[in-house]
Parts: C-alpha cells; sequence; structure tokens
C-alpha cells in the first residue's frame, strides 16, 4: 500500500528565491509577478513530482519573533525586503486559496516553525507509519527536520534546479546527521539570519569538533574538565570557552520550534479537487498563459503533465 504524503510548503523562502532568481516579469498593468510566477512552477512541480494526500502552505508573520526577544540582534544584517516582493505575497496567498491549501502563520514566529510543528504533528502516532512529509522550500534552514519520514525539497540554484535531501544526503553534503545540525550552527553561526556562532571558528573547525564530540553540549562538558585524551589546541580551546554563553544562544536561535499551539488538523490539508475555472480565472488576470496548462490533475493515474 502506497505511503500518504504531506507536502509542506515554505512559501516565504520560495517567494524570496523566486524574486531573486527571476528577471522583471510584469503584467500589463504594470504589477511585479516574477516571486508569484516562480512560486507556482515550484509548487505544480511539488505536486506532479510526490503526488501528495495533503498540502499545508506556512508563511512568516510579519513582524518581530520571539528569536528577536532573545537577540535584538537577530537578522539584523539582512537588507531591507522589497516592497515589491512583499506586494507579491498576497496573490501568492489568494492562488493557494483558489487551490483550496490552507494557510498557516502565527505571531511572533516564523514560517520554520510552523512547518516543524506541522513536520512533528503529522509523524505522531497513530498516523506516523502512514504519511511521509516533504518540505518544500527556498533554503536549507530545514534540513534539522529531517528523520526517517521527513525530507525536505530544496531549491539549489535558481528555481528549476531542486534536490530532495533525506538522511544519507546530509550526511554525504554535512559529514553530520540532520539533528546535528543544530550544533554546527551553534558553532559557526549563520550570517544570514546574524547568528553569532563562536568568534574564530569556521565550517570546518565546527564539522571536526561535532564529529568527534557528537553534540554542543558533550563538546562543553569535555572540555570544562582536565583531560589529556581531548585533543584539541590551546587557542581553540580558549575561543570555544570564551564563546559558550554565543554557542549556547546561537543553538537556541537556531532551532526550529515543533511544539507550537496551533490549529493543525491533517485531514484538514487533504489535497482535494478545486476549482479549476476559478484557478484559470486567477492565471490569466496573472497573464501566466503558459501555466494554465500546467494546472495540477486530480486524476492521479491519468496525470502527465510536462512542466518544463
Amino acid at each position: 500500500m502506497e505511503k500518504k504524503k504531506l507536502l509542506i510548503i515554505d512559501c516565504n523562502s520560495l517567494i524570496h528565491r523566486a524574486y531573486h532568481a527571476l528577471p522583471p516579469l510584469t503584467t500589463k498593468k504594470g504589477e511585479l509577478v516574477n516571486a508569484v510566477y516562480g512560486f507556482l512552477l515550484v509548487f505544480f512541480r511539488a505536486i506532479k513530482e510526490f503526488r501528495p494526500t495533503y498540502i499545508a502552505a506556512c508563511f512568516d508573520f510579519p513582524g518581530l519573533t520571539f528569536r528577536h526577544k532573545k537577540f535584538k540582534e537577530y537578522k539584523a544584517k539582512r537588507p531591507p525586503t522589497p516592497k515589491e516582493l512583499y506586494q507579491q505575497i498576497p496573490k501568492v496567498k489568494e492562488i493557494l486559496k483558489g487551490f483550496n491549501v490552507p494557510i498557516f502563520e502565527k505571531e511572533g514566529f516564523e514560517a520554520d516553525d510552523i512547518i516543524g510543528t506541522i513536520a512533528r504533528s503529522s509523524q505522531e502516532k497513530p498516523i506516523s507509519s502512514k504519511t511521509e512529509t516533504v518540505i518544500v522550500s527556498g533554503d536549507l534552514d530545514t534540513l534539522q527536520l529531517i528523520g526517517s519520514s521527513t525530507r525536505v525539497y530544496a531549491l539549489k540554484r535558481g528555481v528549476k534546479d531542486i534536490f530532495l535531501y533525506d538522511e544519507k544526503e546530509v550526511q554525504k553534503k554535512y559529514g553530520l546527521s540532520p539533528q546535528q545540525i543544530l550544533d554546527f550552527k551553534a558553532l559557526k553561526g549563520d550570517p544570514s539570519d546574524n547568528i553569532p556562532g563562536v568568534l574564530g571558528v569556521g565550517e570546518k573547525t565546527a564539522t571536526e569538533l561535532i564529529k568527534k564530540f557528537g553534540s554542543l553540549e558533550n563538546l562543553y562538558k569535555k572540555i570544562q574538565i582536565p583531560n589529556p585524551r581531548i585533543q584539541i589546541p590551546n587557542k581553540l580551546k580558549e575561543k570555544l570557552l570564551r564563546g559558550r554563553e554565543q554557542a549556547f544562544l546561537s543553538k537556541e536561535l537556531a532551532r526550529i520550534e515543533k511544539g507550537l499551539s496551533l490549529d493543525f488538523g491533517l485531514e484538514n490539508c487533504r489535497w482535494k479537487d478545486y476549482n479549476k475555472e476559478k484557478a484559470t480565472a486567477i492565471l490569466k488576470s496573472l497573464e501566466f498563459f503558459s501555466l494554465i496548462e500546467k494546472l495540477p490533475s486530480m486524476d492521479k493515474e491519468k496525470e502527465n503533465l510536462k512542466l518544463w
């Protein structure tokens, strides 16, 4: 029996990636719609490839998050998001509603936290043995959520080069398990989110340390007690001890929340019939005529769309 599949769409990351990857695309009215177009290319492709039983769309809630309360400089170095990008988000939401895809967002949290909560909920018994989860994202932040039944379908370049990550692929790319990505980020930091990490510890050193000690907690437990068998250069040990507070703060900032109070029910996310006429009208209004023929089919046996 084929397992049921849940697609969780990381909408903001896909919209941002599409906006920056595609050249300006405007309607006759002068509306910029390149991000919407790129989002739909990925959305349609994911539906075709995975033929989901359920779909959930997750968005960042505008404004500050709980991470800003912990570290006011969180994401402080990011350039302002262009208003032309923000103006396309409501259009994506309108399209998703046209496809009867439920939208999830929560004040004070990011889309990743919504994704983490839904992914965890979808794997809880009694449905854990029946449902596979695929997170569709524009970045690799959700790799820490990968498990035996959860994978990440992430953009590598542009909106057409997409790669499916599972536990084996994460191990191949980083030399670490998905769960250790969090410890790796705690040491290395993440410049894109202005997560500090430990000053002077780069990617290679962070990887070697987590490989050797298994986790951030075990690393600090071992180096705080003099032990001749722990072979760490004195300068590196000094950096680690000096940056201990920042390391644990960074782990908190990078950790995706999984236990939010969320009005989520798997059956409410069932990918069901949508109004094709309404969807076609929306695509025509955006002048996406080439996408009309690629509208997802609800007939899984006869579906034979050519996306590229």
